[in-house]
């Protein structure tokens, strides 16, 4: 008997794992298909909960009716608010405690005037409080002669001494050392602040009005005389009268022509008006007899408005425009008056005097004084 044997089937390895992938895939839609069965299931029925738990549109239920019936007659047709139960941080009982208080970490403060006398006048820095300045009063002689004639002497320069009077400017402000410790911004940094502004605003003030006694002497308290240049004394300033006993007369373009060339050309040059701001707000309205106004607003940003040519200068130290005052002066201040300050300001913090306060202990020595009173020339409310 004779046996066959079976035929043998040969399988490509590249076709198998292609069925592989196949199969996988079927596999994979198979699945896809059921979770999208299963969302659409869950989806239907949460739709059918909601449905079921949402209230009847025709009504609302016995035990609310009050309620919401003066809710909906209070508040949603009349607008009264007290028909709302709310918590709020404008009443302390009513979640007021719970908000937290926040202060800014910048303090704002009032703005000072400060004279900016400073800015234009000559400043010397000194080691010592004894500091004096030369001033030659008048130049060296000479003669013409002839040839063989002799030769006389002439007279040799005059100098006078200038002393600017000083005194110490101190602040001496405390704060207690929890305060230091506590404060939400650095308090010793605003003290410092602080304390230099009132300084420069104190020291504004002697350069005009001081007095020279433990203090600078302001260029308002010199002595004063119509006189001219050459006449007069060393150390007088000059003054030009405003020709009316309460301001200005008919023509004060003429006074102020006047002003401005009773000062030599040499001193003209970086020549500037000072006034405050009250007098400036009386000299912006005056005008020539022509009716053209005498002030001369800056066309150009950061170039300073000018009278008649010259640059002005607000100092609000300056006395306002009444009888017998000095509202307005001109001069180059480079040459006519002196600052003189004996180093920068010192401080010193003191946590042992007053405890448990800490004192900061500032100071600063500063003089001035009518350098040349040639060079500063003021206008005066007179008749």
């Amino acid at each position: 008997m004779e046996h066959t044997q079976p035929a043998m089937t040969t399988t490509d390895p590249l076709d198998a794992s292609f069925d592989i992938i196949a199969r996988q895939d079927q596999a994979d839609a198979a699945i896809t298909g059921l979770r999208t069965d299963v969302d659409e299931v869950k989806s239907r029925l949460d739709k059918v909960a909601r449905a079921a738990s949402r209230p009847a549109m025709g009504g609302t239920p016995a035990s609310d009716a009050t309620e919401v019936k003066g809710f909906v007659d209070g508040f949603l047709r009349f607008g009264r608010e007290t028909e709302l139960k709310s918590i709020s941080g404008a009443t302390p009982g009513d979640g007021g405690y719970a908000v937290p208080r926040q202060i800014d970490a910048v303090i704002a403060s009032t703005l000072a005037e400060i004279s900016p006398i400073r800015a234009i006048a000559q400043v010397v820095q000194t080691g010592t409080s004894g500091y004096r300045k030369l001033v030659a009063t008048g130049g060296t002689a000479s003669g013409w002669v002839s040839e063989a004639a002799p030769r006389p002497e002439t007279a040799t320069p005059q100098f006078a001494e200038i002393a600017p009077p000083s005194g110490d400017l101190y602040a001496n402000p405390a704060a207690s050392q929890g305060m230091l410790d506590d404060a939400a911004f650095d308090i010793e940094t605003w003290l410092a602040s602080e304390i230099a502004l009132e300084f420069a605003r104190a020291e504004g003030t002697a350069f005009v009005n001081g007095t020279g006694i433990n203090q600078p002497e302001g260029f308002l308290a010199a002595p004063t005389a119509t006189a001219e240049d050459g006449v007069r004394a060393f150390g007088t300033m000059q003054y030009i009268g405003s020709g009316s006993a309460a301001g200005f007369d008919a023509a004060p373009d003429a006074r102020l022509i006047d002003l401005i060339h009773s000062l030599k050309s040499g001193h003209r040059q970086g020549a500037v008006f000072v006034m405050n701001s009250s007098t400036l707000a009386t000299v912006r309205k005056l005008k020539t007899a022509d009716g053209a106004f005498l002030w001369q607003p800056g066309m150009v940003e950061g170039q300073p408005d000018r009278l008649l040519g010259y640059p002005v200068i607000e100092a609000e130290d300056m006395p306002d425009v009444a009888g017998g005052a000095f509202p307005i002066a001109f001069g180059n201040f480079r040459h006519g008056y002196l600052i003189a300050e004996n180093g920068a300001t010192r401080v010193l913090r003191d946590p042992f005097t007053n405890k448990p306060f800490v004192h900061f202990y500032a100071t600063k020595r500063v003089g001035g004084k009518v350098l040349d009173s040639n060079a500063i020339k003021l206008l005066k409310i007179e008749a």
